[in-house]
Parts: structure tokens; sequence; C-alpha cells
């Protein structure tokens, strides 16, 4: 697609083509949702395409699909039917803990459940080829999803994913000293006070997540206009429960028994996780793509300055074009 002629988007502003819903989960939890395009008939009436194919994304920890309508804009604009969804207990899909500005979950198989049940409806629902892209911990949830064969996209996307911390030491004794943090008070509490990591001052959140500053300003509208978007730190549990579900995937034979195409995405000089751990997990994926940048990337790489985030979509649309072709209509009777 020639995307110059294509208006830029209203990255504050809900596309008109899309439609924002929930999904009830098996346990009639309400997981907030949003689709493009809002007929799920495009295709069979009116002058729109069938969709090349159905893509879902998954941001990450504390974070909303707000964020992200300009990816989103753009896949369904390269003829993807798309669907984002909020992880149960933050953004729009409600709380998980008595304290709603901290990030908790009782453990990570809670959200495997919650997107294997979604998977299952959603790919009957839509059309093939089916395509999943994370974000930093939605990364980390969707690469579990697919080693544990509990998802079969055709190809997987993975955008900084959350496969290590920066954290000095092994992931074994950091998940012990996580359990007796756990122990000796709520476990429910903040893991640390402020922005997305310890020892990081509001003022410096930006200089975490991306270099463009008015994609950053994105996100502070976006909280304004729908508070209950915000979230604080992640809870004691929820970083007991992250080192736990990395040292899972850190087993020998999981990652290596993953058969789709994987695109991982990496900024070397990531401050949230670290790039080492999605390098050492790319090597281990039997058919890995592995793409890293410099010091001109942060770790939010879909919302980054346009030389940077230009590339990252020419990327993933390259990847998805040659893992994902379109598939062909069968020939009529």
């Amino acid at each position: 697609m020639d995307h110059s002629a294509v208006p830029p988007i209203d990255r504050r502003a809900i596309p008109a083509e899309a439609r924002e819903g929930q999904w009830l989960a098996p346990d009639g939890h309400a997981i907030r949702r949003i689709d493009w395009p809002g007929d799920d008939n495009a295709g069979s009436v009116g002058t729109r395409p069938a969709p090349r194919g159905s893509l879902l994304f998954l941001p990450g920890r504390g974070d909303f699909y707000e964020k992200y309508l300009e990816s989103l804009q753009h896949w369904h604009d390269e003829g993807w039917r798309v669907t984002a969804l909020d992880w149960r207990g933050q953004a729009g899909s409600g709380r998980l803990s008595a304290h709603p500005d901290t990030g908790h979950v009782s453990d990570f198989s809670v959200w495997l459940d919650d997107l294997a049940a979604f998977w299952n409806a959603w790919t009957q629902e839509t059309p093939a080829p089916h395509v999943v892209v994370g974000h930093s911990m939605g990364g980390h949830i969707v690469l579990r999803a697919v080693a544990e064969q509990r998802i079969n996209p055709v190809a997987v996307v993975l955008s900084a994913p959350m496969l290590g911390f920066l954290t000095p030491g092994p992931n074994r004794l950091l998940h012990l000293v996580a359990q007796v943090m756990c122990r000796i008070g709520d476990p429910e509490r903040m893991a640390w006070k402020i922005s997305e990591k310890p020892g990081t001052t509001a003022a410096a959140r930006n200089t975490l997540l991306t270099h463009d500053e008015a994609r950053y300003d994105d996100e502070t509208h976006w909280k304004r206009v729908r508070p209950f978007l915000a979230m604080g730190p992640g809870s004691w549990r929820w970083v007991e429960r992250a080192y736990a579900s990395m040292l899972a995937m850190d087993a020998p034979g999981v990652l290596e028994g993953v058969k789709q195409p994987v695109l991982l995405l990496a900024a070397r000089y990531d401050g949230l996780v670290s790039a080492k751990a999605i390098e050492r997990a790319a090597r281990r994926l039997p058919r890995a793509q592995l793409v890293v940048w410099g010091r001109e990337a942060r770790h939010e790489l879909l919302r980054e300055a346009d030389p940077v985030r230009d590339k990252v979509m020419r990327t993933i649309d390259d990847f998805l074009d040659r893992l994902a072709p379109v598939m062909e209509e069968p020939a009529p009777q």
C-alpha cells in the first residue's frame, strides 16, 4: 500500500471504523477489546475488500490499546482485520487487587487462560491467516502461550518482549528474593514506588519509553480523558510470578519446540527489559528473526520517533507478507 496517500491518524481519537466492546471470559470476567473493522461482514457486502487475514495485538504491563491506535490503524490499512485486548486486571478490564493503582496478578496462568480462550473464539470468527503481535509483557505471555501450544498463530511478532529484567543476577536467585518479599509483607503491595521500574522518577519516565515527545504525551492525554486507564507499579506477587514465568520458558526444550516463525524486535539500550535475554531467546527459537536497534530506540518501538518507527513497521510488514501470506480463496464449484 502507498502510505503517502493515507491521511495521518488522529492518535487521540478512536477511529470511526473501529469498534470498542467487551469479551466475556469463561468465568464471566469482562475483557475490553477493540476491533477493526466494526462490520464483521466486511468483504461479503459493500465495497470493502475481504481482509488479508486477522491480527491480534496484546499490550504490555499497565498498558492500554489507545497508545497503539496508530499501529493498529496501519495494520488495518494493510488489509488486516485487527483486534486488540486489555489484559484482565488493567486498563478497561477491571482490577485484580484491592489497590486499584497496583498492577497485580495471582499467577500469569490467569492471562494465559484468557488468551487461550479468546484465541479459540476469535479464530473461529475471523478470516485466516491468524497472526499475533505482543509488546513487552504482552510479548512474554504470547511467546509462552505459543510455546505451550495454547494458541496457534501462523506467525508471531514480539516487540521488546519481557523475557528478562535488567536486575543483575540469575532468574532463579531473583525469584527466591521475590518469594521472600511476598512472605514478609502484603504480596499485593507495590514492589516499587513510581514509574515503570525501581529508582526512576515520574519526570524521567519518558526516557525509558520513547524519544518522541508527542507520542509520549498521547498517553497522558488518554489517561486524562479516560482515568480508568491509569495504573502504577506492579505488585510483589506480579514480580514473583513474572520470574516464575520466565523460569518456565528458560527450561530446556520449551522455546526449542516452537514451530512458528517469530520476529523479535529489541532495543539494545532498553531501560526496562533485557535485550540480552531477547537475543538468547532468538538463538533458541528454531525459526527466529531478530532485529536490534541501538541508542536511537527505547522500549516502545511501536511509538518511537518516525526514523525508528517507520523501519519497525516496515520490518513487521515484510515479515508478515513473507510468512503469513494471503490465503487463496477456494475456486468456485
